[in-house]
């Protein structure tokens, strides 16, 4: 159901959009070029054989974060002999190199490491954060550029559970968001010299728990400006680039003030509008958000468009595509929903298994696909109703979320990383 709240003030829209890199053979960050889990071009398998994909290779250590890519390589972190590590693989599967950047710091969750943060790249640097709090820039050929411990430099992390969130690229800064129990803040660093450019304090009264975050912010466009969106301590906020301020918050998700609420699955953009999971879908509490974008000030009151209980992801961020975002909540549900109402277009189930859903949902050729823990990938079509097109087994636990790269996917599972689609 869908409970729509009345605002005050919503007759002049503002046209809000997450910037595009474009290029096709690109996936630079976490959720792609436009933050939204999706690749808009190119054909894509929707079965195949895991012992005849283009190749497979082992991955060394632990690490749960996301592969991402620039041109001709592919870049991903884990933990090897007890340090944090960056990898570097071509297209062929090859191995081109390895940095090791500092002691790790084990996952404590069984199905987390301290490799859960995924790098981001713009080109011309590779930008990587750890649970230990080491943080990095490094050349496309594995040199350091620079480097610091973060957790050193700002107060150690007091989280409960494992560091999910990404560095984040503006066009002059890298962006780190710390959000725990202890003071809690964003930070901007220079991307070529890593020199801090401004830190700001985020922190928010919650029950608890609430004040933990595991969400990654987005750069979007304020007033034709880039601004970071930050979801964290229940609290969406829209800072400014050049120096952190405060645009506007909106307030009050979790007002009965239930307990072990952490923010976990970042909001999505559709639009004018954030799609933003809160509460606990994997304890039957889902809750799911939609807030206008734009005004100023505290928005609490007059940007809340509407509100959902009965479905809302706990752990995957959901994907946009078309003006839909599909919702896939960690015990299954899956909803296709209207990011202006919160209406659901459609509504169904993905069958049992031997696990939840922990990767977030990747679209791709006009299908989605949603990677399962226990290893099974589902591949369903993008139309009225819910239809299974195939399920693959891939032998291994997933909680790394695929990606999609020029006909070809990148699946990143417990102990390999496969290569599927077409030879070129």
């Amino acid at each position: 159901m869908v409970t729509k709240i009345p605002t005050k003030c919503l007759i002049l829209f503002l046209v809000v959009t997450t910037p595009s890199l474009g290029a096709d053979s690109n996936w630079p960050r976490w959720r792609g070029p436009d933050n939204n889990g999706c690749a808009t071009s190119g054909n894509y398998p929707t079965e195949w054989d895991p012992q005849k994909v283009l190749w497979k290779i082992d991955i060394p250590g632990k690490g749960f974060s996301t592969p991402v890519v620039w041109d001709k390589t592919i870049y991903l972190t884990t933990g090897t002999e007890g340090m944090d590590t960056v990898l570097a693989f071509d297209w062929s599967g090859k191995q081109i190199w390895q940095k090791q950047l500092g002691p790790e710091v084990t996952g404590r969750h069984k199905n987390a490491s301290g490799s859960n943060p995924s790098a981001t790249t713009d080109g011309s640097a590779v930008f990587v954060f750890f649970k230990s709090g080491n943080f990095a820039a490094l050349g496309l050929d594995g040199s350091v550029r620079w480097k610091m411990n973060l957790f050193e430099r700002f107060g150690k992390d007091d989280r409960y559970w494992d560091f999910g969130t990404s560095p984040v690229l503006t066009k002059k800064y890298v962006v780190m968001a710390q959000m725990h129990d202890g003071e809690s803040w964003l930070a901007a660093f220079d991307k070529v010299t890593g020199k801090l450019s401004w830190k700001v304090a985020r922190n928010y009264k919650t029950a608890k728990e609430g004040s933990q975050g595991y969400s990654t912010p987005i750069v979007f466009s304020h007033k034709g400006t880039e601004a970071l969106l930050v979801w964290g301590g229940h609290h969406l906020t829209a800072h400014d680039v050049s120096d952190g301020r405060v645009i506007w918050s909106c307030g009050d998700f979790n007002p009965e003030g239930t307990k072990y609420w952490p923010s976990v699955a970042s909001p999505v953009i559709s639009g004018q509008v954030a799609v933003v999971p809160c509460g606990r879908d994997d304890r039957g509490q889902p809750r799911l958000h939609g807030i206008k974008l734009g005004g100023s000030g505290d928005i609490t009151e007059t940007h809340r468009l509407w509100k959902r209980e009965d479905t809302g992801p706990f752990i995957p961020t959901p994907a946009q595509y078309k003006g839909r975002v599909y919702i896939i909540c960690d015990r299954g549900r899956i909803d296709c929903i209207d990011p202006l109402t919160g209406e659901s277009f459609w509504s169904d189930a993905f069958p049992k298994g031997k696990g939840n859903f922990y990767s977030s949902p990747l679209i791709a050729g006009g299908h989605l696909y949603a990677p399962r823990e226990d290893g099974i990938v589902f591949v369903i079509g993008l139309k009225d109703k819910f239809e299974i097109i195939s399920r693959i087994d891939m032998k291994d636990q997933i909680i790394a979320s695929p990606i999609a790269i020029s006909g070809r996917l990148l699946i990143r599972t417990k102990h390999h990383l496969f290569c599927i689609g077409n030879k070129k």
